[in-house]
C-alpha cells in the first residue's frame, strides 16, 4: 500500500479533547457555581439527604467488622481488669480473713490472760506466767512443755494451772524449759475435795489420757453426777479451792466393794498457751520447829546435889 493512502489521523479512543487547563478551569468554575447555588438555594440537600440514606447500610455493613474488632478488644481488655480486681480483691480478703482471724485470737488470748491475771490474785500462792511450747513426744503420755525453767526459779513439782482450774504438775526442770504432767496422764494424782459434802479422795489419770477417775471409792459412797471436785490442799503441793474436775460418771457394782467414779477435767488441756506456774505449798509453810533437847545440868549443880542426897538421914 502507498504511503500516501495512509490515514494519519489519531483513533477516537487516543484523539486528544481539550486541554488540561480548560477542564480544570471548567471544573473550578463549576465546583464555586454548585457551591454559591447550594449556600443560596440549597438545591443540593434533598441530593445528599439522599445519597447519606443510600449509603447508610453499606456504611454500617462495613463499619460491622471494626465494630466486633473493637468490641472484642474493649472486652478481652475488660475481662483482663476484671480477672485482676477480682485477685486483688481476693488477696485483700485473704488479708482482712488473717487479719480478723489475729484479732480474734489476740482478744481470747487476752481474755485467757485477764483471767489468769485474776486468778493469780484470787491464789495466795507466788506465781509466774509461763507459755506452752510443744507437746512432748512420747505417744504414750499426756505432757508439754513450758518455757519456764530453773532460770526462773521453777520448782520440782510445781502446780499448773490455768484460768479453769489445775493442769498438772512440773515433773522435770530443765535450765530454760520445764516439763508438765498433766492430771490425764496415767501416772498422775492429785487429792481432792468434794465441795458438797467434803468428802477427800484421790483422783487418778485414766490409760490413754481420756479423763481421771476417782479410785478406791466405796460403793455406798456419797458421790452424785456432777459434784464439783477442788483440790484439797493435804499434799503441801497444790493450794486449797482450785477447781479439778466434776463427776460424769458412776458405776456402783452389785459385785464388787468399790464404784468406777468417772471424772471430766474443768482445765482442758487442748489448745491451752497461757499458764500459771505455783510454787509449791510446802515451801510457803513456816518451817517444822526442831524438837527441845534438854541441857544437862552443870557440873556443880550436880556434885551439891550429890551432898544433897548423901545428908539425907
Amino acid at each position: 500500500m502507498p504511503l500516501g493512502t495512509l490515514d494519519r489521523t489519531p483513533p477516537p479512543f487516543f484523539r486528544q479533547g481539550p486541554s488540561a487547563l480548560t477542564k480544570l478551569l471548567f471544573c473550578a468554575a463549576m465546583s464555586l457555581f454548585l457551591m454559591a447555588a447550594d449556600s443560596r438555594f440549597a438545591f443540593v440537600k434533598p441530593m445528599r439527604a439522599a445519597l447519606a440514606s443510600v449509603l447508610y447500610y453499606p456504611q454500617r455493613a462495613l463499619l460491622w467488622p471494626v465494630q466486633q474488632w473493637q468490641d472484642a478488644e474493649t472486652y478481652l481488655s475488660g475481662l483482663q481488669l476484671a480477672l485482676t480486681n477480682e485477685a486483688k480483691a481476693r488477696k485483700t480478703l485473704a488479708m482482712q480473713a488473717e487479719r480478723a482471724a489475729r484479732v480474734d485470737d489476740l482478744e481470747q488470748e487476752n481474755a485467757r490472760l485477764r483471767s489468769l491475771l485474776d486468778l493469780r490474785d484470787r491464789i495466795d500462792a507466788r506465781s509466774q506466767a509461763a507459755e506452752v511450747l510443744y507437746q512432748a513426744s512420747d505417744p504414750y503420755s499426756r505432757k508439754v512443755i513450758v518455757d519456764r525453767g530453773a532460770a526462773h526459779n521453777v520448782m520440782l513439782g510445781s502446780p499448773v494451772i490455768n484460768e479453769d482450774g489445775v493442769l498438772g504438775q512440773v515433773t522435770r526442770v530443765y535450765p530454760l524449759s520445764s516439763e508438765v504432767t498433766l492430771l490425764t496422764d496415767k501416772d498422775a494424782a492429785i487429792p481432792l475435795l468434794n465441795t458438797r459434802n467434803q468428802q477427800r479422795s484421790v483422783a487418778y489419770g485414766l490409760p490413754g489420757g481420756n479423763g481421771l477417775e476417782l479410785r478406791f471409792m466405796a460403793g455406798t459412797a456419797d458421790v452424785q453426777i456432777g459434784d464439783t471436785l477442788d483440790t484439797s490442799g493435804v499434799d503441801a503441793v497444790y493450794p486449797p479451792g482450785v477447781p479439778v474436775a466434776k463427776i460424769s460418771a458412776i458405776d456402783r457394782r452389785s459385785d464388787a466393794g468399790f464404784a468406777r467414779v468417772l471424772l471430766t477435767p474443768t482445765a482442758t488441756p487442748d489448745g491451752v498457751r497461757h499458764v500459771l506456774v505455783l510454787e509449791p505449798l510446802g515451801v510457803q509453810l513456816p518451817p517444822r520447829p526442831e524438837p527441845v533437847v534438854a541441857a544437862p545440868p552443870a557440873k556443880g549443880a550436880k556434885k551439891d546435889k550429890d551432898k544433897d542426897k548423901g545428908s539425907k538421914p
